[in-house]
C-alpha cells in the first residue's frame, strides 16, 4: 500500500533551488524538448537509482546493472507505451515536443525510434519536475518498477 505524503507542507525541488539561489522563474514554455529531456534524464535516473537502493544495500557493480536495465533508452521506451494512455493533451504535447525535437547525438544501444521515445519521456519529466509535480513522475514511473 502507497503512502499518502501531505504535500502541503514540501516545497519543489526547483522551487527550493530558486530561492535558495535568488533564481529567476522562467516560463517552463520557453524552455526546448531537448533542455527539458536533459532535466529529466538525470531525474529519471535519480528516481530510479533512490528506488534501486533504497529496496536494499548491495554492492556497487550489483546497484548500477539494476539501474541500467531500468534507465537504458529501450526501458523507457517500454514504460512510455504503458503509460501512453494515462496522459494527459498537456503531457502528450510535452513529450511530443521531446520526441520530435532534432538532436545531434544518437544512442549506440538503441534504434531511432526507441532513442527518440525514450527522449519524448524524459522530456516529460523534465516538464513535470521543472513545474513541481513529483507526484506525477512517480505515478508515471510506478508501471516499470512494478514488472
Amino acid at each position: 500500500m502507497e503512502k499518502k505524503i501531505d504535500t502541503d507542507q514540501i516545497i519543489s525541488m526547483p522551487d527550493y533551488v530558486r530561492k535558495a539561489w535568488n533564481l529567476p522563474d522562467t516560463d517552463i514554455k520557453s524552455y526546448s524538448g531537448l533542455a527539458l529531456a536533459y532535466i529529466g534524464d538525470a531525474i529519471y535516473d535519480l528516481l530510479i537509482r533512490t528506488y534501486v537502493v533504497e529496496h536494499g544495500n548491495a554492492p556497487v557493480n550489483k546497484l548500477h546493472n539494476k539501474v541500467v536495465k531500468l534507465v537504458q533508452a529501450s526501458a523507457q521506451a517500454r514504460l512510455y507505451h504503458m503509460i501512453e494512455d494515462k496522459l494527459t493533451d498537456e503531457e502528450k504535447a510535452v513529450y511530443k515536443r521531446g520526441r520530435n525535437a532534432k538532436s545531434f547525438s544518437a544512442s549506440k544501444h538503441t534504434d531511432l525510434v526507441e532513442y527518440r521515445t525514450a527522449t519524448g519521456l524524459e522530456a516529460l519529466f523534465g516538464y513535470l519536475y521543472l513545474t513541481g509535480r513529483t507526484d506525477r513522475i512517480l505515478e508515471l514511473l510506478r508501471p516499470i518498477l512494478d514488472e
